[in-house]
């Protein structure tokens, strides 16, 4: 494959950023007349939040738009280099993490991760959602899941992956765990919601 020009590396970033910023949580929520999700719950936009309104099949859109955002951003970008796929993938997740037209405040990344992870290397997407389902089956707990999840998404793209992934991985499993923060924190007390169920007042 020729060398790709030094324009296309930031470009690539700031669609992906671009792509990955659309606030999908918090679009279809409004649309299917809940309000603003950031009024309910934990206020996140992410699907887990909009599972709260009971709407499950507004939270299966909302999970598959947010992974989506991060796999088509990596898969256009795969088709000109492996590379640029991972930082793609990378500005995405920046994108739903920190949103221009939300003030920077957006969801906390695990469907965007994972969607990204499923493009760049399907074996090592599938082995990061197999953790996270099983998590979720024993302990019915969300944030525990994701955050299992992407902790071992670095080594499942070092046995599976190359280089750019395991950093993708890594830097992607870091950005998780600093936004769930007070998801460890609750769950550190025992007070951490399980699936399903409405975040304590």
């Amino acid at each position: 494959m020729a060398d790709l020009p030094v324009w296309s590396y930031p470009a690539t970033a700031a669609l992906g950023y671009l792509l990955g910023s659309i606030p999908f949580g918090l679009v279809l929520t409004r649309a299917a007349g809940f309000g603003d999700i950031r009024k309910i719950g934990s206020g996140n936009i992410g699907a887990t939040n909009v599972l709260r309104t009971g709407n499950k099949p507004l939270a299966l859109a909302t999970l598959l738009l947010d992974g989506g955002k991060g796999a088509i951003a990596a898969l256009v970008a795969a088709q000109f280099s492996p590379l640029l796929a991972v930082i793609a993938g990378g500005a995405a997740l920046l994108g739903h993490l920190f949103p221009v037209w939300l003030g920077f405040k957006g969801g906390k990344g695990v469907a965007t991760t994972l969607g990204t992870l499923l493009a760049v290397n399907w074996m090592v997407g599938i082995a990061a959602c197999l953790t996270w389902l099983a998590v979720a089956i024993g302990f019915r707990i969300s944030s525990l899941s994701a955050l299992v999840a992407v902790a071992l998404s670095p080594l499942y793209a070092y046995i599976l992956g190359t280089g750019p992934q395991v950093a993708f991985a890594a830097f992607a499993a870091a950005l998780v765990w600093i936004r769930h923060s007070e998801n460890i924190g609750r769950m550190l007390k025992g007070t951490e919601p399980r699936i399903g169920k409405k975040k304590p007042e």
